[in-house]
Formats: C-alpha cells, sequence, structure tokens
C-alpha cells in the first residue's frame, strides 16, 4: 500500500523529519484510528459511500486511473493520510498542496433529472462529501473492528476535522451526532443517487484484480465493508450482507495482518523518532499555520 517493495518510501522515512510534532498527538484519537488494521476496511467502506454523490463519481469517471493501476490510486490516498496524520505540518501542508494540485484539473459535467450540471473538485459540497464520508468510514470500521478512541468517537470526529480543513472544507463537524446529521441532510436533499457508474465502481470494488492471497483476504474485506455499512447506504448502493459471520472472520483477517505487520516499522514509529528527537534537542514546537484551510494554497 505504501507503493515500495521495502514498505519504506521516501514519504514514510520523512514522517522523522520537520520541527514541530505536527496536527495530531501521539496516541490521541486521530493515530489510534489510523494505525489501527480496521483501516483496510475503512477504505472500501469510505469508497463506497463516496460514490454515491454524483460530483464525486463524476470525478473518478472522467479522471481516474482506478481500472488500470488500482494500487497506485490506492497508494495515493494512503499517502496524504499518513503525511496529514503522523507528519510535521511541514509535510502535511506539502502533501495536501500536492493532493490540491492534481484536484485542479477534475472538473466537467454530469447528468441530472434536471439537466447537465456543472462539477468541479473543489466544490464546497463535494469536498465536505468526501470529507465526511472519510470520517465515518473510519470511525465506523474503528469502532467494530478497533479498540477503545482516547476521548472516543467525538474525540476523532474532532481531531479530524484539521484534516478536513487542511482540504478547505467549511466548517466541518466535530462531533459524531453533527457528523452523521450532515450526512442523513445529503440523503434527504437527493443529492446522493445510485446509477450505472456507481454499479460499475461497485462491481470493481467487489472483484479488485488482486491474486494469491491477497485475493482472498480483499475479498474477506469487501464484504465486511458492505456488512458494516448503515442500512440506508447498503440500500441505496443495492448490496446486500452476507450470511456468513464476515465480522468475526474480518477479526481473523485483521490479526493475522497486524502480526506481520508488526515486524516491520509503522508509520508512526518514524513519527516519534521526530517527537524524541524534538524532546532530546530542546526545540519547541513550529508555529501551525491557521486551521481554516489557508495552509492547503502551499505550493500551489
Amino acid at each position: 500500500m505504501a507503493g515500495d517493495p521495502d514498505g519504506t518510501p521516501s514519504w514514510v522515512r520523512a514522517l522523522a523529519d520537520g520541527d514541530d510534532r505536527g496536527y495530531f498527538a501521539d496516541g490521541g484519537a486521530a493515530w489510534t484510528v489510523h494505525a489501527g488494521t480496521a483501516t483496510f476496511v475503512a477504505g472500501i467502506r469510505a469508497l463506497l459511500i463516496q460514490a454515491l454523490h454524483p460530483g464525486a463519481m463524476a470525478g473518478v469517471h472522467d479522471f481516474s486511473r482506478y481500472r488500470e493501476d488500482p494500487i497506485g490510486r490506492l497508494t495515493g490516498t494512503v499517502r496524504w493520510i499518513i503525511c496529514v496524520t503522523y507528519g510535521s505540518t511541514e509535510q502535511a501542508q506539502a502533501e495536501t498542496a500536492r493532493v490540491g494540485r492534481l484536484h485542479q484539473r477534475v472538473s466537467g459535467t454530469y447528468k441530472t433529472d434536471a439537466g447537465p450540471r456543472t462539477y468541479s473538485a473543489s466544490d464546497a459540497s463535494l469536498v465536505e462529501w468526501v470529507h465526511l464520508a472519510f470520517t465515518e468510514a473510519f470511525l465506523g470500521a474503528h469502532q467494530l473492528w478497533g479498540g477503545p478512541i482516547p476521548g472516543g468517537a467525538d474525540a476523532y470526529v474532532r481531531e479530524w476535522a484539521q484534516a478536513g480543513r487542511l482540504m478547505r472544507v467549511p466548517d466541518p463537524p466535530e462531533t459524531e451526532a453533527d457528523l452523521r446529521s450532515r450526512m442523513d441532510a445529503y440523503i434527504e436533499r437527493g443529492e446522493l443517487v445510485h446509477d450505472e457508474r456507481v454499479a460499475e465502481v461497485v462491481q470493481f470494488l467487489r472483484d479488485v484484480p488482486f491474486t494469491g492471497s491477497m485475493r482472498l483476504a480483499y475479498r474477506v474485506l469487501f464484504a465486511a465493508a458492505v456488512a458494516s455499512l448503515p442500512r440506508q447506504y447498503r440500500k441505496m448502493l443495492g448490496l446486500r450482507r452476507t450470511p456468513l459471520p464476515v465480522i468475526t472472520a474480518t477479526r481473523i483477517v485483521l490479526a493475522i495482518s497486524s502480526k506481520a505487520l508488526g515486524s516491520g516499522p509503522r508509520a508512526h514509529d518514524f513519527a516519534r523518532q521526530r517527537h524524541q528527537r524534538l524532546q532530546d534537542t530542546g526545540i519547541a514546537d513550529g508555529p501551525r499555520l491557521p486551521a481554516d484551510g489557508s495552509a492547503s494554497r502551499i505550493g500551489e
């Protein structure tokens, strides 16, 4: 998932660099949720939910190379999550700017019952939906397969709101109740739809062209993502839960994955090297840029 044969590409090693502790505390809610193997399910769950927004789906259909290079597409998303969660503020802002530059060209039109509608990756409603779906998916998966969250679910939503601000989400939710209320509002306004593009993405996610043991593990993770979805989204996606005990099977798959990952360095290990260096040298945390989204303009 890191896109490197030995698992430690340069951007992971760079987590040890920088002059501050970053946006999120060691051992806090964001660190805890994003360090867990439940993120394997959360990523699939987030993609399924995000696909229901026709603007997001149009961008994927028109610009994404997920069909030709699913691992590369996944690697780009993982890189942003890891850098923002565990990196210094400088690394988090630089990574967000990189993603922002990629999004500058994502615009076009899509069909609705009322006629053609334009979209852009910078649309406030679209950016908010992607943030909401991500937050809900990672929180929901961790609640099923992870341990306790320091400070509870509200702490995670509140902390990850900072990532939303970096991506220019206007006023991201800071409680679980507000998160779910805002997501429900998209359904009530009729902004989420299931069409042929959604069906195409769902089919691809159901049968990503992995091989060997990875293919078997992925099939379990996909079934877990479907089973974990709130009922209204599962219904809108046209998906059904398998009758098999997939929740328990997923615990086994994730436990095996956790054991395998434990044999090598993890992202937070590099981040802790930075923290230890700062502590040893007595360097105070550097100034943090405003949390209003202006940081994402760096490097554009």
